[in-house]
């Protein structure tokens, strides 16, 4: 009940966002991400999303993503720390740097984490990144993701590799 509390809230929050924007192009990403984890326990994240960008202006968009992650855990002083997935939503603002509206451009999305494996839970989820998007639709991007839960933050440093297109 909680999950579904919180997943119709931030929907309801994401289109209100959009509502009262005055929105011009839309695109849709789809994208891999290979981390690094900054917690020890884990050894690698993988992930896969989606992201729909509305533009605002040339130069200003928001972002809503979704998708999913997996952090692989690793054995540490003979525990096995379990394997850790995610489904993230999250909402942004994403500004380009250059009047065209690609090339170099800063990101920040916030939302939530539906956890997916045994005991993992809801948590609250903030990610910035920086990034390059050439106007064929390739979005190459670096972000820090991270996820405080009950004074243990998990994150990642991961790359993104994503195409996007114009709908």
């Amino acid at each position: 009940m909680k999950k579904s509390t919180t997943f119709i809230a931030s929907a309801a929050a994401a289109v209100a966002l959009l509502l009262s924007t005055n929105v011009n192009a839309q695109k849709l990403g789809v994208g891999v991400n290979l981390g690094v984890p900054t917690t020890d326990g884990y050894s690698f994240a993988i992930g896969a999303d989606a992201r729909m960008q509305f533009d605002v202006s040339k130069q200003v968009s928001v972002p809503i993503t979704t998708g999913y992650t997996h952090f692989i855990g690793e054995n540490k002083n003979g525990i096995d720390v379990p394997d850790y997935g995610y489904i993230p939503l999250k909402a942004g603002l994403k500004v380009f740097f250059d009047p065209s509206g690609s090339g170099l451009y800063g990101m920040g999305e916030l939302g939530a984490a539906f956890g997916v494996t045994k005991n993992s839970g809801t948590s609250f989820l903030y990610s910035p990144a920086i990034g390059y998007a050439w106007s064929s639709g390739l979005d190459l991007g670096v972000k820090y993701e991270g996820l405080p839960k009950r004074g243990f933050n998990t994150g990642q440093v991961a790359l993104r590799v994503a195409y996007g297109f114009k709908l």
